[in-house]
């Protein structure tokens, strides 16, 4: 079995125009960790070897995101989620497998994730962790430059939110 350390930051409502709506302290209660280690279980061996993980994931606003986004894609306009892979950088990776392998960050639009959740008519915990899962797998070095990459990408998105049963 392999561990996952998630840290999860929550910096919605530290934004002024952010949807007082959505109840950010239900979000506390996701258990991303217990998430992120059983999808990591589900793509081994295809990740990299380790059996300590970690990452961070961001909730945030339209208005933060946006600006990582025009920062680091150079796209002025916010999207529902970001994801900088760790591994792709050059950054040393721990040589002892029982040191945890940090592989990157996600960044969550909650004000765009809400949207699409009222769009495809499901929770936003749902939405959330469809984002997540997409996160992941960039983390892991997944892309989707064309759209054969992008329909293998979402139906391993779909086969990880099954297994958490928030689909059928």
């Amino acid at each position: 079995m392999i561990e996952v350390s998630a840290y999860i930051e929550n910096t919605y409502q530290t934004y002024i125009e952010s949807d007082p709506s959505i109840d950010t302290a239900s979000l506390n209660l996701i258990p991303w960790s217990d998430w992120f280690r059983v999808w990591l279980e589900e793509l081994y061996p295809n990740v990299p070897p380790g059996n300590n993980y970690e990452l961070s994931m961001r909730l945030t606003s339209d208005r933060e995101i946006q600006t990582f986004n025009a920062q680091y894609r150079h796209k002025d306009q916010p999207t529902d989620v970001l994801a900088f892979a760790a591994l792709e950088a050059e950054v040393p990776q721990p040589l002892d497998l029982n040191e945890p392998l940090y592989l990157g960050d996600i960044i969550i639009s909650l004000d765009t994730a809400t949207r699409q959740a009222s769009d495809r008519k499901h929770s936003l915990t749902e939405e959330l962790a469809w984002l997540a899962t997409h996160g992941l797998l960039h983390l892991l070095g997944w892309d989707h430059p064309d759209e054969p990459s992008l329909e293998t990408m979402l139906t391993q998105q779909a086969e990880l939110l099954k297994i958490i049963t928030l689909i059928n």
